[in-house]
């Protein structure tokens, strides 16, 4: 999936780790990424931990989509930053499942929260090998 992910690969994201429920993601902040408070646009913390969200949701390997979510902008992200992005499974019954995503920057900051609500559609992320 990630090979496949033009925008997160244009962000400079890495997957770090993935397993079932869960996913890692790093993003460095880069100087055209910030805003006018020459702080990291909030976009793109939201991206990074959207992305992470989307890994984490597919880690079973079934389609799955974003059915919704919130973010919280905690503290702000600086130019040189190493933001990490964490999500981790809350819950998954039927179709339906719950994602938080925890970013925060080298120093251990939490910089956002987001809550990802996650909806399996048909298909599956990569074919099984038979």
């Amino acid at each position: 999936m990630y090979a496949r992910d033009r925008a997160t690969q244009a962000m400079g994201m890495l997957l770090a780790e993935i397993r079932p429920g869960y996913a890692r993601m790093t993003m460095p902040v880069r100087e055209d990424m910030l805003n006018g408070h020459q702080t990291c646009h909030g976009g793109f913390i939201f991206a990074l931990a959207d992305s992470a969200f989307a890994f984490a949701c597919n880690s079973h390997n079934q389609n799955t989509v974003g059915a919704g979510c919130t973010i919280e902008y905690l503290a702000p992200g600086r130019h040189h930053d190493l933001l990490t992005a964490e999500a981790v499974e809350q819950a998954l019954a039927g179709k339906s499942g719950i994602y938080d995503v925890k970013v925060s920057n080298q120093d251990g900051r939490i910089i956002a929260l987001f809550r990802g609500k996650s909806h399996r559609v048909s298909g599956e992320v990569a074919p099984q090998q038979g």
